[in-house]
């Protein structure tokens, strides 16, 4: 069976960036406290309750799916703006991008009596057409209560990223991200996994949390998922994570269609909740911003 590496919080970020450059998935161990868990659970019960089940095989009819974390869990909001977890996205995706967003959120419980998950690449959301040399996603998924092989834990392919995408891996080429309540799985988006198979009694949480560049679509709407009647509750630093700034000089700017004084004419979203910052409000040069409209 493959294998899934654990470290600690103490481990170097650098040598946690070399075993995903590697084997693209791993585990750090028991990085929340209990009192973190208790209050994700308290936070995530309500909707959970009422959430339906999967329609179909992917999404998993025995599967629940809660997604506006960011609106829904203060908790949720804290790991979302975890500094050593932003610290690794930064360094992980900054190559491909000048700055990088909150991609996706959902609570995934996965109910007794599931079957495994299809093995799939979470870049494919774009479709393919993105080359393979640029890495996607810095995904992390917070395990609520324990993970087991047992109860559905994450299948992974370590190693699978540098792959042909047309090879499919041998039994004992997938791993599972086993792993204690409050550790969390991180993986990219070019390794083979899927939701395992549950055949206990007892469902399995995870808290996924996802971050791409950017200047790439969200898989979920967080303007939607978050509005700015909920936002402008928000601190800065997840208004801009959850894609309230621009991701480049012009990249995200809007204009307010019912203002009649100028104010807000072609300005970063940051100016909706009162904000003056904007990183990207000038440039040195207009030749800089051609310059840097073509890195290769």
């Amino acid at each position: 069976m493959g294998e899934i590496k654990h470290v600690s919080i103490e481990t170097p970020i650098e040598t946690i960036l070399e075993i995903l450059d590697e084997d693209a998935g791993l585990i750090i161990d028991n990085f929340l406290s209990d009192q973190n868990l208790e209050s994700i659970k308290n936070d995530l019960k309500p909707y959970l309750n009422v959430t339906r089940n999967g329609q179909d095989e992917f999404t998993g009819f025995e599967t629940k799916r809660v997604g506006a974390l960011m609106a829904r869990s203060k908790t949720c909001q804290d790991l979302a703006l975890d500094p050593l977890i932003n610290q690794m996205a930064e360094s992980f995706l900054g190559p491909h991008c000048e700055s990088y967003q909150l991609h996706f959120t959902s609570a995934i419980q996965i109910g007794p009596g599931e079957s495994s998950q299809i093995l799939h690449r979470d870049r494919g959301v774009w479709g393919g057409y993105i080359p393979r040399k640029i890495e996607t996603q810095f995904s992390t998924v917070w395990a609520i209560n324990d993970f087991t092989k047992e109860n559905g834990a994450t299948q992974v392919v370590p190693g699978s990223h540098k792959w042909h995408k047309d090879r499919e891996p041998l039994p004992e080429e997938i791993a599972y991200a086993e792993m204690k309540a409050g550790s969390v799985f991180i993986y990219t988006g070019s390794v083979l996994h899927g939701g395992g198979t549950n055949v206990t009694e007892q469902p399995r949480l995870g808290v996924f949390l996802h971050y791409a560049p950017s200047w790439l679509r969200q898989e979920e709407n967080q303007y939607l998922s978050c509005p700015p009647e909920v936002a402008k509750n928000f601190s800065p630093e997840l208004r801009s994570l959850i894609g309230y700034s621009k991701g480049g000089y012009v990249l995200g700017f809007f204009t307010d269609p019912e203002d009649k004084e100028g104010r807000l004419e072609s300005v970063s979203p940051e100016k909706i909740f009162g904000e003056s910052k904007d990183q990207y409000e000038s440039l040195a040069t207009p030749e800089n911003l051609v310059k840097e409209s073509t890195r290769k």
